[in-house]
Parts: C-alpha cells; structure tokens; sequence
C-alpha cells in the first residue's frame, strides 16, 4: 500500500502535463479560422494530449509567436507604497456600475487603507505586455490574495485572452518559492490555474464558504419574490412588517448627503448586537463613504418611532442589477420585535421596486436565515498553489493529499456502508 501512495503521490508532479481547457481553447481558434488538422488527428478531451497534438492543433489555429493566446509574458513583484493602487491600474480594474465590485478600484483602495493586518505588506505581481496583475500581500513570509473577512468574490485582473499566459507566467515564476494562497475564488480560473499546473505547480483546492444568492425572475417584484418564500417566512415577513409600521421608522441612504449621521447610526446598532468585535473596525464606514459617491450604497435603518433610536441596521452594495448584502445587525435589546427580520423585507422590497435588482446576494457564510431569503447556494473555493520542490511546497501538498487520504478513509464505516461525504478541507 505505501508504494501505491507514493506513486499517486508524485504523480501529480510529473513535467509536461497539458489540460483539457488549453486543448479546447487551441481547438476551437483551429475551428474558426477554417484550418483542418490534418488527417488522423482525433484528439479526446478527456484524456492528456501528447505535445505533438498540441504542436498540430497550435499550427492549425495559426499561433504565431506573440499571439495573445500563447504569448510568453514575465512577472514582476513590486510593493505598493501609496496606500492605494497604483493609476495605471484601472485599465484592468472593473468600473463601479460594471456589476463587479469586487474588482473596483474603490473596493481595492479602502482595502488598502482599512482591513490590511499591520503585519501585512500590500503587493501587486504584475505580468509583462500589459497581460493583468495580482493583488496581493504579503505576511509572515507567504503570499496571498489580497483578500479579507468582507471580500465577497476574488479573481485575477487580468486582460481579455491573456489567462494562458498569465498563469503560466505565474507558474513560472512560482518554482522553487513558497506557496501562494487565492481565497473567495470565482468558478471560472480553469485556464489559469492549469497553466499555472503545466509549470510544475500543484493546485490545492479547499472549500472557503458557502455564498447564498439568488437570480431572480426578469421583471421580478416584491409580491412575487415573497409569495416564493417560504410560508414560515411569508406569514412573519407580513406580520412584521404590520408591527414595524406602527412601531419603527425606516430609513434608506443612497447617497452621500445623508451617510454621516446614518453611519454613526449603523455603528450604534452594531455596538448594541450580539455581533463579536470587528477585525477592521474602520472598514465599513470607510467603504460606505468611498462607495456612496458612484450610487452603489443602500444603506437602510430602522429606528423607534418614539424616540428615534436606531434598532436596526444594514448595507447593501448595488452595481450592475446586482445587489451584495454586506452587513446587518440589530440591537439585542430589541430582539423580540424581530426589527432585523422588518428591516431585510424593506430592504429587498426596496431593491426590486427602486433598483430593479436581478441579483440577490447573501454574503458569506452559512446561516440558517440566509435560505429562507434567498434559495440558491455556491462554494466559494481557496487554492494553494505549490511548488513540490520547494520545502514549504513540499509540506503543504504532502499535508493536503494525507488529510484528503484520511477524509476518504474515515467516509466508510468499519461494516463498509458510508458514512456522511468528506468535505474539501484547507491545507496548510
């Protein structure tokens, strides 16, 4: 048994390996410029091609050296010293109303200046020929994502055409280094990823955190949406929402104008909730200011009616028919009038009537709320990638495939009927 696992131990460091996703890619530039193949050439996706098929599939779709395709670019890592993302960034950062806030330079700067750990170094890996860059940081000697507990969905900046290269410049440059963490990863980095693996790189995939949402209905409104809920839901939205509007007064801030008061509001709530600290106790004021002058913010409080009091509080981002639920909160002494519950049905109802929303988005984590409100659940995954010659790489792909061994193991009962599936687990 030990020489069987060593043998698919180091399999997955064997030189020269090339992805399905590169094939098609190669394949389909053949398709449309009109090019046959040439005879005989009947290539699986579903097994390794030889570089042979590849060298013929590249001539077919007519790569010449400098294609974007297949264009060798270099990688450089330099530090960022203003607090903020360099100018020449924003030719490959998302504009505000894009839909993709999470590749806006306002999402990146207040990053940088708020919920970057002291110990942390902020860095950008930029590729050659204008290809994309990484943002990055740096803390306790490894490199990862320039992530965060607020950063809601993560992908490479990169230029159109260029993952190819992109992470195979990645890939390149990994060997022999220390492993690089991505977290909040996106569906869509196969291509990257791979050529970053074709470079010797080992992908450790882990599960970061479940993410509730849901795609509406075009032309969806508020009467539809809540007569999908559930009864439960349904019954207590309308018995609430009748309570709140006897007993509260609702709130909502879009625009700057207004958001200093209505922060000092969401803060007070929040130091009345059963809510832990925050780790960056600045960031969400921070955001809110940088993010209210583009008309993303919908920032909504409840408060008594009688002595204006806030109860209840909570944001969302908008941006391109797609709205992020970033925070909520209510005070604790308030409880039992359920104002939170009052305070995310105006909210939504706001969102479908005002801002035509297609997209609703629940954030981080699991909650057993968060299914009531919206019914759609996706992983957000984490990968760590390693050079298996490196000691650190070595370690890390040695503990992540010995901890997968022994989630598959512990799958099966001793009588051999299984047990509940493994889950993904994080390496280290």
């Amino acid at each position: 048994m030990a020489s069987g696992l060593l043998i698919s131990f180091f399999e997955c460091f064997r030189p020269g390996r090339h992805d399905a996703a590169r094939v098609s890619e190669l394949h389909d530039q053949a398709a449309r410029t009109a090019r046959k193949t040439g005879p005989g050439l009947e290539l699986s996706l579903t097994q390794p091609p030889t570089s042979h098929d590849i060298t013929q599939l590249a001539a077919a779709a007519k790569l010449a050296p400098g294609h974007a395709a297949d264009r060798a670019v270099d990688l450089a890592l330099v530090p960022i010293t203003q607090g903020r993302l360099p100018d020449d960034c924003d030719a490959w950062l998302a504009e505000p109303g894009d839909g993709d806030v999470f590749a806006t330079r306002l999402w990146y700067d207040t990053l940088i200046a708020h919920a970057v750990p002291p110990t942390a170094q902020p860095l950008l890996a930029r590729f050659g020929q204008g290809a994309g860059l990484l943002p990055l940081l740096r803390q306790g000697g490894r490199l990862q994502s320039m992530t965060s507990p607020y950063t809601l969905e993560w992908r490479p900046l990169l230029a159109p055409g260029m993952a190819n290269a992109a992470g195979n410049a990645l890939g390149g440059w990994l060997r022999h280094r220390p492993p690089l963490r991505f977290e909040a990863m996106i569906a869509d980095l196969d291509t990257f990823l791979s050529a970053a693996a074709d470079r010797g790189i080992v992908a450790q995939h882990y599960a970061h955190f479940g993410n509730w949402h849901e795609e509406l209905c075009q032309g969806a409104d508020w009467e539809s949406y809540l007569a999908a809920r559930p009864p439960a839901l349904r019954t207590t939205v309308q018995r609430k929402l009748a309570r709140a509007r006897r007993d509260f007064r609702f709130e909502l801030i879009d625009g700057p104008a207004a958001l200093p008061p209505a922060i000092s509001a969401y803060e007070a709530v929040r130091a009345e909730s059963w809510k832990p600290a925050e780790p960056f106790p600045d960031f969400d004021a921070a955001l809110l200011r940088a993010a209210a002058p583009h008309g993303l913010v919908r920032l909504g409080i409840l408060r008594d009616a009688v002595d204006g009091r806030p109860v209840a509080a909570q944001y969302w981002l908008v941006s391109g028919r797609k709205a992020w639920l970033l925070k909520l909160c209510h005070s604790e002494a308030r409880r039992a009038a359920s104002p939170g519950t009052a305070l995310t049905a105006m909210m939504i109802r706001h969102l479908l009537q005002h801002d035509a929303a297609s997209t609703l988005d629940f954030g981080r984590g699991d909650d057993v709320y968060k299914k009531l409100w919206v019914g759609a659940r996706r992983q957000r995954n984490g990968v760590v990638l390693a050079h298996p010659w490196h000691p650190a790489g070595l370690l890390s792909v040695s503990r992540h495939r010995l901890g997968g061994w022994l989630r598959r193991a512990r799958t099966y009962a001793p009588d051999g009927l299984a047990t509940e599936p493994a889950k993904l687990g994080e390496p280290g």
